[in-house]
């Protein structure tokens, strides 16, 4: 008994190719994104009362997607004697303090109907390992330059205008 392979007949109809093109797009787009986009129930621009006496640890940092549309990562050392990076807010939702793993900073809020934008942002200037130099500095520009903020319960986003995404853990706040 022979078997015949019939020969795969690629169709012609151009709305079959727009269909094909179209979905392979989408399709690439999302799993460039997977790990950056929020799920539907995330809250976009939460008030800073909503992140009063909070802290947050940054635990991703998703680079801007290459040519290719991927998303890549950049490695997130702990700091000088382990500190990680992070960000306080304060009780009265005016101020955030932290630490970039070497240096302390604080900044102020100014709000408005669009959420909030970190002000005067201020740190200290002990030395550091170059690589940490680097990455504070980053980081500090990333603080500076940011979008938008999306909260998913323990979860916060920072999207910056280079589409560079920082992803923070809410740990417990010893201070409250």
């Amino acid at each position: 008994m022979t078997h015949k392979i019939a020969p795969f007949k690629l169709s012609r109809n151009p709305i079959n190719g727009l269909f094909l093109t179209l979905s392979c797009l989408g399709l690439s787009l999302l799993t460039a994104c997977a790990n950056v986009i929020p799920p539907c129930n995330a809250k976009t621009s939460p008030p800073s009362t909503e992140l009063r006496n909070t802290k947050w640890e940054l635990t991703r940092w998703n680079l801007a997607p290459n040519s290719n549309g991927e998303v890549r990562t950049r490695p997130i050392p702990q700091g000088d004697a382990s500190n990680p990076i992070q960000i306080i807010f304060d009780a009265n939702g005016q101020r955030i303090s932290g630490s970039t793993g070497c240096n302390r900073f604080t900044a102020t809020l100014d709000e408005d109907s669009r959420g909030f934008t970190l002000k005067q942002i201020a740190s200290t200037k002990m030395a550091c390992a170059p690589q940490r130099m680097e990455l504070e500095n980053d980081f500090l520009y990333e603080l500076n330059d940011y979008r938008s903020i999306v909260r998913n319960g323990d979860q916060l986003l920072m999207i910056g205008s280079d589409r560079e995404v920082l992803s923070f853990t809410q740990k417990p706040n010893a201070s409250k």
